[in-house]
């Protein structure tokens, strides 16, 4: 591709949504916008906009461009710090993307850092499904469960997260705390749906509990743990989690065998930019106290 300020111009607009963000983030006209993307258009043969009364939204194609256009856009702003020696800016779009279920822990983080380095946009970005870092989906992942093990990737352990057995006070105080397995065995539980299988603490309810003891099931941790506080039966938090809520009662303590990996992941080629090292640093202080560093804290 010959013409970047075409390409930069169209990441902009599919950033935003509209000509008159984009053209006063790049400090243009707006008809420089227009033409810049029906140029881009023209040239790769194919609509990267659908336009509407509201703005612009991205294509297929447009999605494309915009995730190689961010990664390099990055690439050249760390270039460009570089050459002018100015390591003192961080500034920029950063993107975070991490379970829904941190958000509590994570909000007040980024919101501290875009504090700190007023020139950064944050999107903080939860779903279901896997961000891709090599299409420059996200700067930084942080995920849970086992090591990731995408290629390209570079990944350190952010902390071990202890799981505990809890149910609500109204529960308890309805259906009793159980003393042994055998009691236990006779409660109503609260699980995650087949796609949580693979969590450790999970797979002990499968070999302990009765199927038919599973009274709720949900598809995300933050809807699992909605019904436990609500007294829908017994059910899996984090301690940290469990403590924003005064009325919640720990039946089983942490076990070893039930901690949550947090991992950070970034992609080889963003992973040095200065706006992510300044970011990663910046994490890992807040997130000391999150929980014991190798695991062996979550124990009876």
């Amino acid at each position: 591709m010959d013409n970047w300020d075409e390409i930069r111009t169209a990441y902009q607009v599919a950033r935003i949504g509209t000509v008159s963000g984009a053209a006063e983030v790049l400090g243009v006209h707006h008809a420089t916008v227009i033409r810049h993307v029906d140029a881009l258009e023209e040239r790769l043969g194919t609509k990267l906009f659908q336009r509407h009364a509201r703005g612009y939204s991205a294509t297929e194609a447009g999605q494309d461009l915009m995730q190689v256009a961010q990664t390099t856009d990055d690439q050249l702003t760390q270039l460009a710090g570089r050459i002018r020696g100015q390591g003192d800016s961080v500034q920029g779009d950063l993107i975070i993307t991490s379970l829904a279920s941190l958000s509590p822990l994570l909000t007040p983080i980024l919101v501290d850092f875009q504090k700190e380095h007023p020139d950064v946009n944050i999107q903080f970005l939860t779903g279901d499904r896997l961000f891709r870092l090599e299409y420059g989906e996200a700067h930084v992942a942080i995920r849970a469960g086992n090591a990731p093990e995408q290629p390209d990737n570079v990944v350190q352990k952010l902390t071990t997260q202890c799981v505990a057995l809890y149910g609500a006070k109204s529960y308890i105080d309805e259906a009793g705390m159980p003393e042994t397995l055998d009691d236990l065995r006779k409660h109503r539980f609260v699980a995650g749906d087949k796609s949580f299988k693979r969590a450790p603490f999970y797979r002990w309810l499968d070999e302990e509990i009765p199927d038919a003891k599973i009274s709720y099931r949900a598809s995300g941790f933050i809807s699992l743990e909605d019904a436990v506080v609500a007294g829908a039966g017994l059910g899996f938090m984090m301690e940290w989690g469990a403590q924003m809520h005064p009325d919640m009662v720990q039946v089983l303590p942490p076990k070893p065998e039930w901690v949550a990996q947090l991992w950070l992941v970034t992609h080889v080629d963003l992973h040095r930019t200065l706006k992510v090292q300044t970011f990663l640093k910046f994490l890992k202080e807040r997130s000391a106290d999150w929980g014991p560093e190798d695991g062996m804290g979550c124990d009876a």
